[in-house]
């Protein structure tokens, strides 16, 4: 072939590959901007009626139904389930240190019908109760454990019974103030789970957003707690984690979200969902994950210091935009029936306190590898905010309640059967 026609040939070539790379470009951004993700559920609107006149819809799979279980409750918050099978939740009253407090018997359940029959309160003006949970020990004595802002009680439990009697157990004390609490930089809330074994686990936040905690409260904020169930052999199992508020064991493994740092902006840090390790540091104040990578606060290095080692800072098990305030969950194992749901955590974002930012506020689907997918959406609509989801309890391989606790809404949740 002489060089003319070398080159010709060479150009049209060019030309034809340059074209064909642009209508490529054009077909994968259509499909970006206008094809549904197959990595992402197909959600449809469904109507919610509420009694108190309010309309609105949420946004879940079409296979799904959503009906309102329980209603005119206040900040309710956490789940637990006794061993006479009953379902409990805990009520805070609302965001201020009160002591206004409830923790509710659901009662009366109708599977038909999706509602409880009667909410019942069986115990009443207690300390910002985020979270309980129940015990049998080795002698067959059945107890319930209250997670209060200045304490841990437990007392002895009746099955069957409407209201809690007997006398409190004090199994540890924690502080109760803080730097300016309004709306988190103290963190009231304390969770707790038992693991498999037996242990008693307690989350106990930090003091404030971003600071140093006094030595005497290193051990004591920002920690989670590992203990017996009557409080003996009390230790640190791990520390320096802002505010771990959802706890629970799946199997043998132990998980935790976790909320960051308010005020590094709008986008960092991440929140975050953790399999906790027995001994991790989780880098607060001085490191925060960003992008699913660990990096050093910069604030926390003083001029001329050298910055501090984050290298041995976890990696979380999935992470979100930072201010989705990742809260309550729960597991869906290999029963369940819908794949979208099938082994994956079901995870609450509760939403930014900044209504402005409008992180969060919806119902995540979420699989090792930071793989999510959305599950329920429209808590947030224009100027309105809908609700705030907390917390979510299996109650079927392809069923599950969740608390908004804004609303004052516990809401039942189920795979249609056709």
């Amino acid at each position: 072939m002489k060089t003319n026609e070398s080159s010709k040939f060479i150009s049209r070539f060019t030309s034809q590959y340059e074209k064909a790379e642009r209508l490529l470009a054009a077909f994968f951004l259509f499909a970006l901007l206008v094809l549904p993700s197959p990595a992402q559920i197909q959600l449809v609107p469904k109507k919610i009626s509420l009694k108190d006149g309010r309309e609105f819809n949420l946004n879940l799979p079409a296979n799904y139904e959503i009906m309102p279980a329980a209603e005119g409750l206040k900040r309710v918050r956490f789940f637990a389930v006794a061993p006479d099978g009953r379902i409990f939740v805990t009520d805070m009253f609302d965001m201020s240190d009160n002591r206004k407090g409830t923790v509710y018997l659901l009662d009366a359940w109708n599977s038909r019908t999706g509602k409880f029959g009667r909410i019942i309160p069986f115990m009443t003006n207690l300390r910002n109760p985020n979270s309980i949970a129940f015990h049998t020990d080795k002698k067959g004595q059945d107890w319930f454990y209250l997670a209060e802002t200045d304490k841990l009680t437990r007392y002895k439990f009746i099955r069957n019974s409407l209201v809690q009697t007997g006398k409190a157990e004090t199994l540890a004390t924690f502080p109760d103030y803080g730097l300016n609490y309004k709306h988190g930089s103290w963190h009231l809330t304390r969770s707790i789970a038992f693991s498999p074994s037996g242990k008693l686990y307690v989350s106990i936040g930090t003091s404030c957003d971003f600071c140093t905690e006094k030595k005497e409260e290193k051990d004591i904020r920002g920690v989670i707690l590992e203990m017996n169930a009557d409080g003996g052999e009390r230790r640190v199992f791990v520390r320096n984690i802002k505010n771990a508020v959802g706890m629970k064991w799946v199997g043998n493994k132990f998980y935790a979200t976790n909320e960051g740092i308010d005020s590094l902006g709008l986008d960092k840090p991440d929140d975050t969902f953790y399999e906790l390790k027995d001994g991790a540091n989780y880098g607060w104040s001085q490191c925060f994950q960003s992008d699913g990578k660990v990096v050093f606060d910069p604030r926390s290095a003083k001029k001329k210091q050298t910055p501090p080692d984050c290298s041995s800072v976890p990696i979380s098990y999935a992470y979100f935009p930072a201010h989705s305030s990742a809260l309550g969950f729960d597991y869906f194992d290999g029963k369940t029936a819908d794949e979208n749901l099938r082994n994956s955590f079901l995870i609450a974002l509760h939403g930014s306190t900044d209504r402005n930012w409008s992180r969060g506020y919806k119902i995540v689907a979420v699989r090792e590898g930071n793989r999510q997918q959305d599950f329920i959406t429209g808590f947030v609509e224009g100027i309105n905010t809908n609700g705030r989801p907390c917390d979510v309890l299996r109650l079927s391989p392809n069923s599950f309640l969740f608390t908004d606790d804004r609303g004052g809404v516990i809401y039942f949740v189920r795979k249609k059967n056709r």
